[in-house]
């Protein structure tokens, strides 16, 4: 049987639904006996619907969350903030480049790069130097033009209609 070539993917845009999509691909890998790996930039709270499932379901999915999840304005970000980044970047490209796992998940990394708390060559670093059969996907809003052309796999997901809208807040099992 021929190796596989690993798949760079992104889930970006404005829409809700890029981490929920990448948890589906997860959860579709896991399903062929695949080893998933989740690095999650800005999200800290392990009581999020998803990180219960898999941490109680999901033995062969390893989550790692980042220890800061305060929403800053671009430009305000602390030297906690920058070091915690690079902490989060660190253990997922550490996971790629293991090659235990089938498909590492970087969640809200486009964010990271859109804000400057990772620079987007490190990033293009990481997908060029990767084990071959290893899959990436990379989620969150404004994934840079770079990372774009690079990817495989590029879904954008846009709002058409929320429910914020309407003033409904957020409910478990729907935003987390």
């Amino acid at each position: 049987m021929e190796p596989k070539q690993g798949l760079v993917m992104v889930n970006t845009g404005n829409g809700k639904g890029k981490t929920t999509a990448a948890l589906g691909l997860a959860l579709r890998a896991i399903g062929h006996g695949a080893k998933v790996f989740m690095v999650q930039f800005r999200k800290s709270d392990p009581n999020y619907g998803e990180i219960k499932a898999i941490r109680k379901y999901l033995p062969t999915f390893t989550v790692v969350q980042s220890e800061r999840s305060r929403i800053t304005k671009r430009g305000e970000f602390t030297q906690e903030d920058m070091d915690d980044a690079r902490a989060v970047f660190a253990r997922g490209k550490e996971a790629v480049n293991s090659g235990q796992y089938d498909l590492v998940i970087f969640d809200e990394i486009n964010f990271a790069m859109d804000y400057g708390l990772i620079a987007t060559g490190e990033v293009l670093e990481m997908l060029s130097s990767r084990p071959a059969r290893v899959d990436v996907m990379l989620t969150g809003r404004n994934a840079p033009p770079e990372i774009v052309a690079a990817a495989d796999l590029v879904s954008e997901v846009v709002e058409i209609k929320h429910h914020y809208q309407s003033g409904m807040k957020a409910r478990p099992g729907i935003e987390f």
